[in-house]
């Protein structure tokens, strides 16, 4: 009788281990080395939503355009549902042409490239009131864009900046509200330097949902050189003008 019901177990286990056979199997992931930060937080950034939220990344509301002097279009992906207060006052400068021209006037290799200061020295601003900070979860990653304030949290009015190299210490203590998205190239060509030397600047920045085209990137830096130029004439004039020390 055991033998009997041992044999009845078996057969009605086979159609179990066949199915399991012809199941497909859980590949372990490879060891692919270190991950690349910049599509990791890119991505889980694009998931994540504040609240009932509904953030739609191809919204036209939701995009940027920067047209730099080094050369072409940077498209910024705002983040409205992380940073809402920032990306609104972002937007409404942008439309009123307050960016169109400011210089970058602090630039630093590995780190980060700052601008949005009329007076092109750090000390600058909008006449609009400062803004209360909204720090989030999204990281100072490569690309990252940022507003820039005093050593106060809600002080941040019309300065930003754009991450070169992940400085993760910076997250939580200074508000996220983009993304670079394409066009970093022309970000890492922006003149190094506090200040540089010959600063690179926004020819335009606009909502993609406007439609501007862009500026006349190769007249731009025509425009730039001869000022270079007339520039150093000019300083050495003043060089030689300058009479023999005593």
């Amino acid at each position: 009788m055991k033998k009997l019901l041992w044999m009845v177990m078996l057969l009605l286990a086979v159609p179990a281990w066949a199915q399991a056979a012809q199941a497909p199997q859980a590949v372990p992931a490879k060891d692919a080395g270190p991950k690349d930060m910049v599509t990791t937080a890119r991505d889980a950034g694009m998931q994540v939503l504040s609240g009932d939220a509904k953030f739609n990344p191809s919204d036209p509301e939701n995009l940027l355009y920067i047209d730099l002097s080094t050369g072409g279009r940077v498209t910024i992906l705002m983040r409205p549902d992380f940073a809402p207060k920032h990306v609104e006052r972002i937007k409404l400068l942008a439309r009123r042409g307050f960016y169109d021209g400011l210089l970058f006037h602090r630039v630093i290799d590995g780190f980060m490239a700052q601008t949005g200061d009329p007076k092109g020295t750090g000390q600058g601003g909008s006449e609009l009131p400062d803004l209360k900070a909204e720090f989030n979860e999204l990281p100072h990653v490569r690309g990252a864009v940022s507003m820039a304030r005093t050593d106060k949290p809600d002080t941040a009015n019309s300065q930003f900046f754009i991450v070169f190299d992940p400085v993760l210490k910076l997250d939580r203590s200074y508000t996220v509200w983009g993304r670079v998205i394409d066009g970093m190239q022309w970000v890492d060509a922006i003149a190094r330097g506090e200040p540089p030397a010959n600063p690179s600047r926004m020819l335009q920045v606009s909502v993609a949902a406007d439609r501007k085209p862009p500026p006349d990137f190769a007249a731009a830096a025509a425009k730039d050189d001869a000022a270079a130029r007339d520039a150093l004439a000019a300083e050495a004039a003043k060089l030689g003008a300058a009479p023999p020390k005593q």
